[in-house]
């Protein structure tokens, strides 16, 4: 049942301020993704398929008209995004797994919210990949919005590891398209020649974070290895990131993968974890309320239940990762950066919460 958060309200460590985390909103249904609206309520998907608003620690009834999702092993209704101009055009935009011949893919849908918050108008698919199946894994897939209104998404590999490296296939990939799914001209296939005109990157076994540096806008992605070797990427245009042919990690049978650790050809991950953390959103910290992780990367975690806080230079090289909140509230979905710079967190599973980190007020 969906209810207004208590006020559990508890101090958290952290080597650079302490942390208060904050219930805003307990009792939802495998929620996966938040984005904070204009008036500071918030906008957050439930993966069987529901959309709702959290206003005032009380969750809305769904809002009518969200497209059909095939909600099966790990897709459904994934992530939710608000354009760049959402105050006055109030588009919003939503990845989901979709329903077809074949099975099931990644896809995304463009939609205006209503005025009165209870439907979604004008909606329309404006991607879905090229090819569906009917494995339950790897659909990815969040959205990141470009200084120019454009989308970035990625698609795992579907569970079909060779698909990462077909140039050809959505699978394993970071896409890249105009809010009205046209291609951008600065793709690295937007010729046709050599790969699909959507695709930026290749060779990603499940992105399921990606943000963009505000500061600089860079790219940054983080994805799902297999026994180890989650990763973290600065994907560039037409670069190949490995998977199956390099990774840090082993197949779950305990088997190695591919040919090492590196080839040439293929980029080597920004930064790695083995074991696996199984990372499931990432976040580049740009607030004003804790100035001291400026550029931090903050990388929220399903199976070690953390959130993990990455110290970065100014080039980007990765110094440090602080682990917080470790096992205190289970397996966490997403993570956000909110406007007044506090930092918002989603527990998995069906009685999902909705968690505000913000500072301590000793620690100023």
């Amino acid at each position: 049942m969906l209810a207004p958060a208590s006020a559990d309200v508890r101090e958290v460590p952290s080597k650079k301020a302490s942390l208060l985390v904050e219930p805003v909103a307990t009792g939802l249904a495998s929620p996966w993704a938040v984005e904070v609206l204009p008036d500071g309520a918030y906008i957050v998907t439930e993966k069987r398929g529901a959309l709702r608003i959290v206003r005032n620690g009380e969750a809305s009834e769904p809002i009518r008209g969200v497209p059909r999702v095939a909600a099966t092993g790990q897709g459904g209704l994934l992530d939710v995004a608000l354009a760049r101009d959402f105050s006055t055009s109030r588009i919003l935009f939503l990845t989901y797994s979709a329903p077809g011949r074949g099975g099931a893919g990644t896809a995304v849908a463009r939609a205006r919210l209503s005025d009165d918050e209870k439907s979604l108008e004008e909606v329309r698919q404006i991607f879905v990949m090229n090819r569906l199946t009917g494995r339950r894994q790897h659909f990815g897939s969040r959205i990141a919005i470009a200084a120019d209104g454009s989308l970035f998404l990625g698609i795992g590999d579907r569970g079909q590891q060779a698909r990462a490296q077909n140039p050809r296939d959505h699978a394993g990939s970071i896409l890249h398209i105009n809010p009205d799914g046209t291609i951008p001209g600065n793709n690295p296939y937007a010729d046709l020649n050599g790969g699909l005109p959507e695709i930026w990157s290749k060779g990603h076994r499940n992105p399921q974070g990606i943000d963009i540096d505000p500061k600089d806008g860079t790219l940054v992605t983080v994805e799902h290895g297999a026994r180890g070797g989650d990763e973290v990427n600065y994907p560039q245009p037409g670069k190949n990131y490995g998977w199956p042919i390099i990774s840090y990690g082993k197949h779950y049978s305990g088997a190695e993968i591919g040919d090492g650790t590196s080839k040439d050809g293929h980029e080597q991950p920004a930064y790695y974890w083995d074991p696996s953390i199984a990372p499931s959103a990432i976040a580049v910290y740009r607030g004003a309320m804790f100035p001291e992780w400026d550029g931090n990367l903050l990388v929220a975690a399903l199976k070690y239940q953390l959130l993990a806080r990455l110290e970065r230079d100014d080039a980007g090289e990765i110094l440090s990762e602080e682990r917080l909140l470790d096992g205190e509230y289970g397996r966490l979905r997403d993570v956000k950066v909110a406007p007044d710079g506090s930092v918002l967190l989603l527990t998995d599973g069906e009685d999902g919460q909705l968690l505000r980190l913000h500072r301590a007020p000793s620690s100023h």
